[in-house]
This record gives structure tokens, C-alpha cells and sequence, in this order.
């Protein structure tokens, strides 16, 4: 670090750490109610998380998602004790209260989704595609969202049609594997003549 310093040459950024959360049942907050945010919270309601959005103007669908008992929300300006028992924090507000949000979910080791404000983030968003069992997210480290929504629509377009039919055969292979107590090395292999098996098939049929 010293000798970066010393030399000119900027610190190399640390890598992230690609992860996928359990959210179901679970507290996350949405700070913000404009378009931005209202995108998240569609996001969010698959996962089952328990929302409150919070922000003194909210767009209608937020209200309509309120009024069906699917999210909460607080019609003011963010507090800090709104962070008291969530997991996570989505930061979908203006920039100058991003950072105050930012600021308080840090003294209490919380992860920020800030949307489109990198510099308020301490977790980044993904373009994500789901299908078939299989979901694939692809990020920028918060520099191009955009291009990441790009790559995603381009692997949308690879993917195979019958990607469900993948998903179900790596289950059966992998039940099979443990009752046999195949090793992992071997697996990968086994995995590919299984699916070479279902091409074939489909390709024939």
C-alpha cells in the first residue's frame, strides 16, 4: 500500500465477494420512493423479504403494493432507529441522504444497496436472470450498471431453452452422487455425459 502511495500508482481495489442472500422473512429497508427504489422493491417482493420503504413521497405502485398488506411504509424522512432489527438497507433516496444512510447502517455493520451512488455502498445490485432453477447475475462493481444489464440480456439469449430440464437432471445426478459417495472430482464429468444425454435426446426427438 505504502509503495502505491509513495510511487503515484492508485491502490488496486479489493475484489468483491459475489453472494446470494436468504432474504424470506426477513427486514430490509428501502429508503426512497421514487422509480428507482419502487424497481428494488419489485425485486425484493420475490424474495419474501418483509419491506419497509420510507420516504415522504411515494409512487403509486409502492402505495398499491402497501394498501395489498405486501410491503410497509413510513411516509417521512429516514431515522436512524428505522435501521433497528433489518439485514439489509437499500439506498434508493438522493445522494445527501444515501450518505447519512450509508453512515448510520456502518456503525451498526449493515450492508447498503445504494442505487446508482457507489460511493454510499458497501453491496452492489446485479442484472439477474432466473430461469429454470438457475439464477445468473453479472456486476460491475457499481461502475457500468447498465453494461451489466447488457451482459445479462446477452446470456439471456445463450442459455438453453431447457434450462429447467438441466436444473432437474443436476438434482437426480447429484442425489445419486452422495448415495454412491462419488467424489467431487468426479462429478463435474458425470454431470456433462448426463446433459450431453438430455441434448441428444432433444436434438433427436
Amino acid at each position: 500500500m505504502a509503495a502505491s502511495v509513495e510511487s503515484g500508482q492508485p491502490a488496486q481495489a479489493a475484489a468483491l465477494f459475489p453472494l446470494f442472500l436468504k432474504l424470506s422473512g426477513r427486514a430490509v429497508v428501502v429508503v426512497g420512493g421514487g422509480p428507482v427504489a419502487t424497481a428494488k422493491v419489485k425485486a425484493l417482493l420475490e424474495t419474501g423479504a418483509e419491506i419497509l420503504v420510507v420516504a415522504p413521497e411515494l409512487r403509486p405502485e409502492l402505495e398499491a403494493w402497501a394498501a395489498a398488506g405486501k410491503i410497509s411504509i413510513a411516509r417521512r424522512c429516514f431515522e436512524a432507529s428505522d435501521l433497528g432489527a433489518v439485514w439489509l438497507v437499500v439506498a434508493a433516496a438522493p445522494p445527501e441522504v444515501n450518505r447519512v444512510v450509508a453512515a448510520e447502517a456502518e456503525s451498526r455493520r449493515l450492508y447498503v444497496l445504494a442505487v446508482d451512488d457507489p460511493s454510499a455502498a458497501s453491496a452492489y445490485g446485479a442484472g439477474t436472470l432466473r430461469r429454470g432453477g438457475v439464477t445468473v447475475a453479472v456486476s460491475t462493481d457499481g461502475r457500468a450498471p447498465a453494461l451489466a444489464g447488457l451482459i445479462r440480456e446477452g446470456l439471456d439469449e445463450l442459455l438453453p431453452v431447457d434450462l429447467a430440464d438441466w436444473s432437474a437432471e443436476a438434482e437426480r445426478q447429484r442425489a445419486s452422487w452422495r448415495a454412491a459417495l462419488t467424489p467431487m472430482t468426479a462429478r463435474r464429468p458425470l454431470l456433462l455425459e448426463a446433459l450431453n444425454r438430455l441434448y441428444q435426446a432433444r436434438v433427436s426427438g
